[in-house]
């Protein structure tokens, strides 16, 4: 090897860093009891389903400009700029990204090149998260629907040769919404199947994401979350090993629906979605009770998205899963730390520290 290549070789060996999502994912698979590893990701993949409103809207201490001027949405780049402070902070193990996002930040910025964080592009864009202003599309039964390829999430571009080192990600989510529907539930399960071939000839892994039913489900509400843990394990039976997903992502029904599915087989990684925004004291007691019934990884969008100071919301749950606050001293923490920044919280501490109920699902 010339002089050049060495040090190609030493530079690039420097650069490379473990990603903190397969160390996790190792430990708690060689003990699915015992470990007390939780991967935390942040999931800045909204523009795939809320569009131009996707950033949300500008806050008083955020105004630059006409363009983002109270009243108004953030821009793209203002989103960027966001995605670009968290994977500096370094606290999430993911970070979920539409494929152009990935493209932008990952492939062409190469943000993660040096980082712990392991970049993900969101995989399929079901009909029921086809949340536009006017459209009526999540009051109808979901229809699957993939606007990125594996191709692009990975390289930037159609390709064939997909044993060349990565540019992009990996890592994909793949989402379904059961409806309790045949004729859509099936086509839902003919488009997954066919994903995962892709996916495995491809070299491309994923994370499942199961949302509740987007209509009625003809079944009592309380009976949702046995048939989502059902179809689950029904839907996984008949998938090997190299076919299955790293973890799920699913609502939250509750300390006895979590642990019945942990339980049932632990080899499934089970994580949660953090649903709407809601008040603080939502998002910290959400993944508090999640870890203590075996919950092992929590993607969180809109709450982190959403709320005064998406940093110091991620410090607090990273402060939460590390045993380091319990739910209310994070709440009063976190709004310390928005009266040392001079930011006016959206509630006041005492509505922050109560829980409201929250959606679990996009529309």
């Amino acid at each position: 090897m010339s002089f050049f290549g060495c040090e190609l070789r030493n530079w690039i060996d420097k650069i490379i860093v473990t990603k903190s999502l397969d160390e996790k994912i190792a430990r708690i698979r060689a003990n699915p009891t015992g470990s007390k590893d939780f991967i935390l990701a942040d999931a800045k993949d909204a523009d795939m389903a809320f569009g131009l409103t996707a950033p949300g809207p500008v806050r008083a201490h955020e105004q630059c400009g006409w363009c983002e001027s109270v009243g108004r949405y953030k821009t793209l780049e203002s989103y960027r700029q966001q995605i670009r402070s968290v994977i500096e902070q370094g606290l999430v193990d993911v970070m979920l990204l539409s494929a152009s996002n990935v493209e932008q930040l990952v492939i062409k910025e190469q943000r993660l090149a040096s980082s712990s964080i392991t970049p993900a592009a969101r995989a399929n864009d079901t009909s029921d998260i086809w949340v536009v202003r006017g459209g009526k599309y999540p009051a109808h039964p979901s229809r699957p629907f993939r606007t990125a390829t594996i191709d692009h999430i990975k390289y930037g571009h159609l390709t064939n040769d997909h044993q060349r080192p990565v540019l992009g990600a990996d890592l994909g989510l793949y989402s379904i919404t059961f409806t309790n529907n045949i004729d859509w539930d099936y086509r839902s399960l003919e488009d997954f199947h066919e994903f995962r071939i892709e996916a495995e000839k491809k070299g491309f892994r994923y994370f499942l994401e199961v949302f509740n039913p987007n209509v009625h489900p003809e079944m009592p509400p309380k009976k949702v979350a046995g048939f989502l843990n059902d179809h689950i394990v029904r839907t996984l039976a008949g998938v090997t090993e190299r076919g299955r997903p790293l973890f799920l992502k699913l609502p939250y029904h509750g300390p006895e629906a979590l642990s019945e599915l942990v339980c049932h087989d632990p080899s499934l990684i089970v994580g949660v979605m953090g649903g709407g925004a809601g008040t603080t004291m939502d998002a910290f007691q959400l993944i508090y009770d999640v870890q203590q019934h075996g919950g092992r990884a929590a993607l969180f969008g809109r709450k982190i998205n959403l709320s005064e100071h998406p940093l110091s919301f991620l410090q607090m749950l990273h402060r939460i899963v590390n045993d380091d606050l319990k739910p209310a001293e994070a709440v009063k923490a976190y709004h310390a730390e928005l009266e040392k920044l001079k930011i006016k919280p959206d509630r006041t501490l005492q509505r922050d520290l109560q829980q409201s109920q929250n959606s679990m699902r996009y529309g």
